[in-house]
């Protein structure tokens, strides 16, 4: 909710804590391969046993999670989800390993899993990593345009002229505008109502959820030119 201090309620800390996870994510992946890498050239020998008991633990402790927070559409939670997805494939290449290791003993199988599945989330949290910074800077949403918006808004109102658009998301899902519309001088009260209404209803077909209007009059903008 808003309050004195943040008069747009904590949305934000929700994207703050998606860029904590990604960076966090990232710092891991790295340590991965730096770790996994070296094990190429100089494989160790593992109890393929106890690795397959505790990567079927893993996979179903972290699976359940993966699946709770794939419902979620908020960016922190796409980023949490790659976590433990991470964690998930990570069991994964462990429980094959170790039955492979039952069989064959081929060591070098472990490392190799290890890079592959780290390099995979490595890309998609970097890719999600790029969502949340164009957030954090307050560009404008993917699927909407400044051009295609201020030209709905043109057409479907009774307008002279809009300009100074400005759209930007709050934490990812919560899209805000704030523009001008420039109207006639003989324009009253009830019709720029209307023209403020209908910029609302319009740009609620487009999840744009917090709508700023500012009206000037032909006048005002011939003074200023």
């Amino acid at each position: 909710m808003p309050d004195k201090t943040f008069t747009f309620g904590y949305s934000r800390f929700s994207l703050l804590g998606a860029l904590v996870n990604s960076i966090v994510l990232i710092g891991g992946s790295l340590f991965i391969l730096s770790e996994a890498i070296p094990r190429i050239l100089n494989p160790e020998s593992v109890k393929p046993l106890g690795m397959m008991y505790f990567a079927i633990g893993g996979i179903i402790i972290n699976g359940l999670a993966v699946l709770k927070l794939k419902r979620g559409e908020s960016l922190n939670e796409r980023v949490v989800s790659w976590h433990l997805l991470e964690d998930v494939l990570g069991w994964v290449a462990v429980l094959i390993v170790s039955i492979v290791l039952m069989f064959k003993d081929i060591p070098i199988l472990d490392p190799l899993l290890s890079i592959t599945i780290t390099v995979y989330v490595l890309y998609n949290v970097v890719k999600n990593m790029k969502s949340v910074l164009k957030v954090f800077l307050q560009g404008v949403p993917e699927h909407l345009s400044i051009g295609y918006i201020e030209k709905k808004i043109y057409e479907n109102t009774k307008i002279k002229s809009i300009y100074h658009t400005h759209i930007w998301s709050l934490d990812g899902q919560k899209n805000m505008l704030s523009t001008h519309v420039v109207v006639s001088n003989e324009a009253r009260k009830e019709e720029i109502i209307n023209i403020k209404n209908s910029i609302r209803d319009l740009m609620e077909e487009e999840e744009i959820k917090h709508v700023t209007v500012e009206i000037d009059y032909e006048n005002e903008i011939k003074e200023a030119e």
